[in-house]
């Protein structure tokens, strides 16, 4: 596959078009950025890592009966995607407050919830991302009631795949954000990543944070962090 112009960069990566239409190549960076891009950084080999996290996942997805973006991994930090238009929904999955959640509500962080929390917020930079439901969302016109069932669907299952797979590692999965595409027959499929800077994760003996948090909180060793979550997931595949 060709790799061609660059078409899109976002705050984690790079977008390319190739020589077939069907296809892009996303090449991942280590800049890291929090509270919708007003503090910057960089985190060595986050895009490493977090290129073969996520196709590792998505690989183990499609086995849970969840499609997705993925095609290929080209290089460390280049993998080829099938080409979608991106839903502006953030999806997501709550199961222990944290974060914004507990901020929002004045709920002490570390709360664990009898059954999952999904939230949706509008992709739109200009408005802040602000939080919606699903008839908001179906007003908007950003996608269709059926629609959203199917990604209610996806994203609860690969909550209860990952929280499963996490757990073996002795990691507990506090939240993630999921964005799901549309291709070009219609088809719903999970894009985007899944890694430590779209999850939650923290040390289940210890509580520590394994994830972005560190950054966002100037925690430090968030390049360590991240290398044992990598670690820890290679050993138990």
């Amino acid at each position: 596959m060709e790799k061609r112009k660059q078409i899109y960069e976002g705050k984690a990566k790079k977008v390319f078009a190739t020589d077939d239409d069907h296809f892009l190549i996303v090449e991942y960076k280590d800049d890291a950025t929090a509270f919708n891009g007003l503090k910057k950084g960089t985190i060595a080999g986050k895009g490493i890592i977090n290129n073969k996290m996520s196709n590792i996942f998505m690989e183990m997805l499609e086995k849970q009966g969840v499609p997705t973006h993925f095609a290929e991994q080209l290089s460390d930090r280049e993998t080829l995607v099938k080409k979608v238009s991106i839903i502006p929904l953030e999806v997501i999955v709550r199961n222990i407050a944290a974060g914004s959640f507990s901020k929002r509500y004045g709920t002490e962080e570390g709360l664990v919830f009898e059954s999952p929390v999904i939230e949706f917020s509008y992709k739109n930079d200009d408005l802040g991302d602000p939080l919606i439901n699903d008839y908001h969302a179906v007003a908007l016109k950003l996608i269709t009631a059926d629609e959203i069932e199917i990604i209610k669907n996806y994203a609860f299952k690969t909550n209860d795949f990952l929280k499963k797979f996490w757990s073996g590692c002795g990691i507990t999965l506090v939240d993630f954000k999921l964005e799901f595409g549309k291709t070009s027959d219609g088809a719903i499929i999970l894009a985007d990543e899944i890694s430590p800077d779209t999850s939650r994760l923290w040390d289940t003996s210890t509580g520590k944070k394994l994830d972005k948090d560190r950054f966002r909180r100037d925690l430090g060793d968030v390049e360590a962090a991240y290398t044992e979550v990598m670690s820890r997931l290679e050993k138990h595949i």
